[in-house]
């Protein structure tokens, strides 16, 4: 059974950091591409980042280019988002998802992920 499970959230200043964790596990996720995305009430599901599973190449929404970063360290399966320089826009329900061989063209696309996690809770204030 493939589970993902996020943590790292909670409620942090505008201007701060938070760095957020999605370990896998059920399986082997070597080839697995990895994905972040944050929905906040009332709005679809949105985009954030994604990476391939060699971990060189990734995409990030125009929102968080350049304040947020998405790693992953493979032989722990293991992804991370480091967010800096938070605003609060940036306040949502942040999931982490998975598929395997992902294609970075459709990583924006929540449909295209296998797996997802239960989300955790990220909430800047002003």
């Amino acid at each position: 059974q493939v589970q993902l499970v996020e943590s790292g959230g909670g409620l942090v200043q505008a201007g701060g950091s938070l760095r957020l964790s999605c370990a896998a596990s059920g399986g082997t996720f070597t080839y697995y591409g990895m994905g972040w995305f944050r929905q906040a009430p009332g709005k679809e599901r949105e985009f954030v980042a994604a990476i391939r599973w060699s971990g060189p190449t990734t995409s990030y929404a125009d929102s968080v280019k350049g304040r947020f970063t998405i790693s992953r360290d493979n032989a722990k399966n293991t992804v991370y988002l480091q967010m800096n320089s938070l605003k609060s826009e940036d306040t949502a329900v942040y999931y982490c998802a998975a598929d395997k061989f992902l294609r970075l063209e459709r990583s924006k696309v929540a449909a295209t992920y296998d797996y997802w996690g239960q989300g955790t809770q990220v909430t800047v204030s002003s």
